[in-house]
């Protein structure tokens, strides 16, 4: 409890984050809607991948708002919070390509070094607050 006798909090976040995989789209037959969607997902993954390298090179410049994906991953992404990242794949030689692409992807991302902090207490009612403003 604080000095004024309200109760304190430390509140933190989970993000958990599926980005599946690049679509593509001659392969996978997908025609409309299906084709502008794997499109958006490439163009997000594309941006991730770019913010990615950017952190790796200790770029000055790190481009988290070219996609909604790597403005909701800032705080992952060389913030102050922990980041685990599983890549998923595939045994068989037709994903070999797949494979080694999400391999890569996953060792560039393993090469940022994040600052993890242990998030301050709050008032019960500066939580609050501070829900209602967002």
């Amino acid at each position: 409890t604080s000095s004024e006798g309200d109760e304190l909090l430390r509140v933190g976040k989970l993000n958990l984050v599926d980005l599946a995989g690049s679509e593509n789209i001659g392969r996978s037959g997908a025609v409309s809607q299906r084709a502008r969607e794997a499109g958006n997902i490439n163009q997000s993954l594309l941006a991730l991948g770019k913010v990615i390298n950017a952190l790796v090179e200790h770029q000055p410049y790190v481009p988290y708002r070219d996609s909604k994906l790597t403005r909701l991953l800032q705080e992952s992404l060389g913030g102050k919070n922990k980041t685990c990242i599983v890549a998923t794949v595939g045994p068989a030689f037709s994903s070999l390509e797949e494979t080694i692409s999400t391999l890569e992807y996953a060792f560039r991302a393993k090469s940022i070094k994040n600052r993890p902090t242990m998030n301050s207490m709050v008032t019960k009612k500066e939580l609050l607050a501070d829900y209602t403003r967002r």
